[in-house]
């Protein structure tokens, strides 16, 4: 449509997706005066090389995914003003482990079952002399990885001696752990739950269980976008939180369930992304989109922790040139009444401990030291 400003977004087929395809569908960026196109990528990689070069204004995006990209290259000009989602992943097991996990339940509404059942398989298979177990990840830079490594080491297991770790894109999870090509895999939905529907997996434990509220992806942007469009990237951000207040709501469910099903976007049955959602994925209540500091800082603790970034590195200005809590907080403000209830956001600056699954606290001022106090990990001192 004429005078309306062109953009492209990227995602990969998952349920996280989600604020993204609504306020395609609902007409958000229209109304938002924006031309958006959403291009549904292969890999992580892919996103992030077509933001970094600029292929791409944005995309949906992993969180440490932006934060390592800036790690690595301090010139890096990917940015995260908003946050996509809490909670939506999980580890699978195939059926056959699972069975050989006797004694293991999956209770999604409890604490996660330990590890330390599958610890002693794999000492029983190795001493037979069989070959370790391969668990897949989406990416090196995921919550996935930090998640799937923090419970396999809560469980005596050590992911990088232990078991084989490899990385496959979130939709080819599914037909590799049928073709019995991996033992396991942390995902996002709604792959965990396909994995159930097909009688190919069993999920262990959802990220909810593992982190109660833990961050996931962000809407990455290319720092052109901030720095030579800041009305247009303001309008699109107005356009994805009034997507993820929408995808939030209850009564727009099976609305939602049908856009995420639909031709080039998720196509994985409406049953598997009815399930998905039902593993507390929020994409809007209680501030899930502003991009949280102390987020940022646990997942570079995890980076220090399995040796991703040296642990003299400064933390803070790698999340504070990445994390824009500002930007989100701009525009979801300049939205008034349009949304309902009443926003509520949290001080950025104010910094908010986590406790995962283990009663470990994170406290986002000590990152480095909450890394290194691990009896497993790779941190290099």
């Amino acid at each position: 449509m004429s005078g309306l400003s062109d953009l492209r977004l990227g995602f990969i087929p998952l349920t996280d997706c989600a604020p993204l395809i609504a306020a395609q569908a609902q007409g958000f960026f229209e109304e938002e005066g924006l031309a958006v196109e959403l291009v549904r990528e292969a890999s992580w990689a892919t996103v992030r090389d077509k933001v970094a070069v600029g292929a791409l204004d944005g995309a949906h995006m992993l969180a440490p995914m932006a934060l390592a990209t800036a790690a690595e290259d301090s010139r890096s000009a990917v940015l995260a003003p908003l946050a996509l989602n809490r909670n939506g992943s999980a580890i699978t097991v195939s059926t056959a482990l699972f069975e050989a996990l006797d004694g293991v339940t999956a209770n999604l509404a409890g604490p996660p079952p330990s590890a330390a059942r599958l610890q002693a398989l794999i000492a029983e298979r190795r001493a037979r002399g069989d070959g370790p177990l391969t668990f897949a990840v989406v990416f090196p830079h995921s919550m996935h990885n930090y998640l799937l490594r923090y419970w396999l080491a809560q469980g005596g297991i050590d992911p990088d001696r232990d078991v084989r770790l490899v990385v496959i894109p979130p939709p080819r999870m599914v037909e590799r752990m049928r073709a019995g090509e991996v033992d396991g895999f942390c995902v996002g939905a709604p792959w965990n739950a396909v994995a159930e529907l097909e009688g190919v997996g069993r999920i262990l434990a959802a990220s909810s269980q593992l982190w109660p509220g833990g961050p996931d992806k962000v809407l990455g942007i290319s720092g052109s976008l901030a720095g030579q469009k800041p009305d247009e990237l303001r309008a699109l951000l107005r356009a994805i939180i009034r997507g993820a207040a929408w995808a939030d709501a209850p009564e727009n469910r099976e609305a939602l369930i049908a856009h995420l099903a639909g031709p080039g976007r998720i196509e994985a049955t409406p049953m598997a992304i009815a399930r998905a959602l039902e593993h507390e994925l929020v994409f809007h209540r209680d501030a899930a989109g502003l991009p949280r500091r102390e987020h940022g800082l646990w997942f570079l603790s995890q980076m220090i922790r399995w040796g991703q970034i040296d642990a003299d590195r400064d933390l803070e200005a790698i999340v504070d040139q990445v994390y824009r809590p500002d930007l989100y907080r701009d525009a979801a403000l300049s939205l008034g009444p349009v949304l309902e209830p009443t926003l509520v956001f949290p001080d950025a600056v104010e910094p908010v401990e986590a406790r995962l699954f283990d009663g470990v606290m994170f406290d986002p001022a000590a990152a480095r030291a909450y890394a290194e106090r691990f009896a497993i990990g790779r941190s290099q001192n």
